[in-house]
């Protein structure tokens, strides 16, 4: 599968583009669309670097759901890529959310374990809050 259209809006509304370096509610050195590796304090891009990073990463973590074999839907996909993109794939791999996904748990079920993972620094963050309900719902759409 591919990252939809919705699924992109999504990131960039989640995300905001930012062109210098700043630090997340969670401490962590962010650039361009919500991007981190290898980012360092007063680093600056221009915004065709910023939209390569997010194609780049998009990528990326399309790959690695479509690797995991899933049955799914566009939602659902969607859902999922964006946890991996916001949380990491290793966190995708070892959590819950992915085992209850694999088991076909209920939807109720699969969209609890979404909201649990809002916490950014140890502290709910209302960003947070408002990305996993935004997964939550989509994992329900077609």
């Amino acid at each position: 599968m591919r990252a939809s259209k919705v699924l992109i809006e999504a990131i960039k509304g989640f995300e905001s583009c930012h062109l210098k370096a700043y630090k997340c509610p969670a401490g962590v050195w962010t650039i361009g669309w919500g991007h981190t590796k290898g980012v360092k304090e007063g680093q600056v891009i221009t915004q065709a670097q910023a939209d390569s990073l997010l194609d780049g990463a998009l990528l990326s973590f399309v790959t690695h759901v479509n690797k995991l074999g899933l049955r799914q839907t566009q939602g659902q996909f969607d859902a999922l890529v964006d946890f991996a993109y916001n949380c990491g794939t290793g966190n995708l791999d070892k959590s819950t959310l992915l085992r209850k996904v694999r088991v076909n748990a209920p939807l109720a079920e699969i969209q609890a374990e979404f909201r649990r993972w809002n916490k950014g620094g140890g502290k709910v963050l209302p960003g947070l809050v408002k990305r996993r309900e935004w997964e939550a719902q989509r994992y329900g759409q077609v």
